[in-house]
């Protein structure tokens, strides 16, 4: 293990969080918040920490797949621990705990909250919890990768601990060109949205909070009521945004790039809108049936919303029919696109477990045929398969623990499946106690503590967090 190059990047990574903090402290100079002085300070103290660590570049700057896992998930905590101090100092959130599962909840743009009330949170507090989402959306490493040069060729490993899918790739030769090529675009729809959000009369201050949970597909609100208080205008657009941050951005850079065969070929992006389709006109069907029925704008929004695990609500869906709540449930698992901001499971591994099953059955039939698994019109490696594999096995474990020791909260079952299923998938809301209009505040420590881990895990897709509680991660290399 190279401990020097974890070390510099790390003290990237504190630095550039303590620069982030400088937007909220100018945030509260607009409003006249005291409590602004708290980010000041820790942007300061945090600014010469970074520098400190990352002064010296170490004289080993090769690392690998190990290295990369380790850093990411460490990272992750360690701006999870810092982001949560402001909350803390300024007794907005004044258990620890409670402040470090807001923050997770913000960096991994899951949008769960222990929060009663949180339009009592000042402005500030407000914009880093909503920025959180933003900087968490891409992903922090990412964004180092994109404006500092690293160490070498190896930073791929990097991309790909950080990064969501069964496999991840460079978009041009190098990559740095590729993290900032990804920036690009995300700060391109980023802005679009919240030009539009201003055009159709959101306030500033609500168009850049809801710009930045709907990027990271979030779903922090400023608002008690989420999104359900704002305008038709203001929901057709985010519905419309969530859907697009939740394709694969490499479908974005073929189009850019004019390579449209190439993004017409990408089957993921195609399950994803025909997933979306299906789900949307069975849960109106549903909804017409029951007599709930009150708008296609507010089912189009509400599916986007959970299949994209943004987690806005205009809506409490926790009243709608058992079919719908069901059909909810099981988009927070398929998720968005790999290769998004979107949690979830991802499209692209249903399509290659769906394939998987196909050819075994073929198999059976035909025990002399020969057939390839293709995805995009290419074969699909084996490494991938057996990657999306034990993926699979992970989720289900981590899945399974997680649930049996929120039970012991005694909650009923589909309070804690939801509460699970909503925090590993970094979807946000969940159904009953933890739904659209409830919160996480009534879970006991033991549970937010899982919470905790299960976002992380959710966000870094459980790999890189289980890697580093392993003894062999951290051996010196023979």
């Amino acid at each position: 293990m190279n401990f020097g190059i974890i070390r510099y990047i790390i003290g990237k990574v504190i630095f550039i969080e303590a620069a982030a903090m400088l937007l909220p402290w100018i945030v509260s100079l607009v409003y006249g918040e005291r409590t602004g002085l708290i980010f000041l300070i820790c942007a300061a103290v945090f600014m010469v920490v970074g520098f400190i660590m990352a002064r010296k570049k170490p004289a080993n700057t090769s690392f690998f797949a190990r290295e990369g896992f380790a850093v990411v998930a460490l990272s992750w905590i360690v701006i999870s621990l810092i982001g949560a101090i402001p909350f803390v100092v300024s007794g907005e959130i004044p258990g620890v705990v409670d402040a470090v599962f807001e923050i997770v909840s913000g960096f991994t743009t899951t949008g769960s909250s222990i929060l009663t009330d949180v339009e009592a949170l000042s402005r500030c507090m407000l914009f880093w919890r909503s920025f959180s989402h933003w900087i968490g959306g891409m992903g922090v490493l990412v964004f180092i990768l994109a404006v500092l040069p690293m160490a070498g060729g190896q930073n791929i490993y990097i991309m790909k601990a950080e990064s969501t899918g069964p496999s991840v790739g460079k978009l041009v030769p190098k990559v740095q060109k590729t993290a900032m090529l990804l920036y690009a675009i995300y700060s391109a729809l980023t802005a679009a949205h919240l030009i539009l959000l201003l055009i159709g009369g959101v306030k500033p201050f609500d168009a850049f909070c809801l710009s930045f949970g709907t990027a990271g597909t979030g779903g922090f609100g400023v608002l008690n009521s989420s999104f359900a208080s704002y305008n038709a205008f203001a929901q057709i657009v985010t519905t419309i945004f969530m859907l697009l941050f939740g394709v694969n951005f490499n479908f974005y850079f073929f189009v850019i790039s004019r390579r449209f065969k190439n993004a017409l070929a990408m089957e993921d992006v195609r399950w994803y809108f025909i997933i979306y389709a299906v789900a949307s006109g069975i849960i109106t069907l549903d909804l017409l049936r029951s007599g709930s029925f009150s708008g296609l704008r507010e089912v189009l929004f509400q599916t986007s919303s959970i299949m994209t695990s943004t987690g806005f609500s205009s809506a409490d869906f926790n009243l709608w029919p058992s079919l719908s709540r069901a059909l909810l449930v099981m988009l927070m698992f398929t998720g968005a696109c790999a290769g998004s901001t979107g949690g979830g499971m991802k499209v692209s591994r249903f399509v290659i477990y769906v394939k998987t099953v196909a050819k075994e059955l073929r198999q059976l039939a035909h025990p002399r045929s020969v057939k390839l698994l293709k995805m995009d019109g290419k074969p699909i490696e084996h490494e991938v398969i057996r990657i999306v594999n034990v993926y699979l096995c992970a989720f289900i474990f981590v899945f399974a623990a997680s649930f049996g020791l929120v039970l012991l909260d005694g909650f009923d079952l589909t309070t804690s499946f939801t509460s699970v299923a909503a925090t590993l998938n970094n979807i946000g809301p969940g159904l009953n106690l933890v739904g659209p209009t409830g919160n996480f505040a009534g879970f006991s420590v033991l549970s937010k503590l899982v919470f905790i881990f299960d976002m992380l895990a959710g966000r870094l897709e459980i790999f890189p967090l289980l890697l580093i509680f392993f003894p062999s991660t951290w051996r010196k290399r023979g």
